[in-house]
């Protein structure tokens, strides 16, 4: 690697890069459905307790969690403001 090849990298149009992305996993997920991501995550997971060996530690799991209700009350709000008439 070398400056230019940094340069290059720092200047790349990111938008479309996730744009690309976003199509991949669109794509994706209309063929197969949701396991490709599920591979994905768990290739992710055994990459990181290979850095990290404690990885999801407990406070990370526990603030996950809160995180994941959080997500899960705001869209139960929002459903219901569909629903009601």
């Amino acid at each position: 690697m070398n400056a230019d090849d940094l340069r290059r990298f720092a200047c790349r149009d990111w938008a479309a890069a996730a744009a690309g992305k976003r199509d991949y996993w669109a794509e994706q997920y209309q063929r197969y459905g949701a396991a490709p991501a599920r591979m994905a995550s768990t290739v992710l997971l055994v990459h990181m307790r290979t850095v990290q060996p404690d990885f999801p530690s407990h406070t990370q799991r526990a603030e996950d969690l809160a995180d994941h209700r959080s997500l899960r009350q705001r869209l139960d709000r929002a459903a219901h403001a569909f629903t009601r008439r």
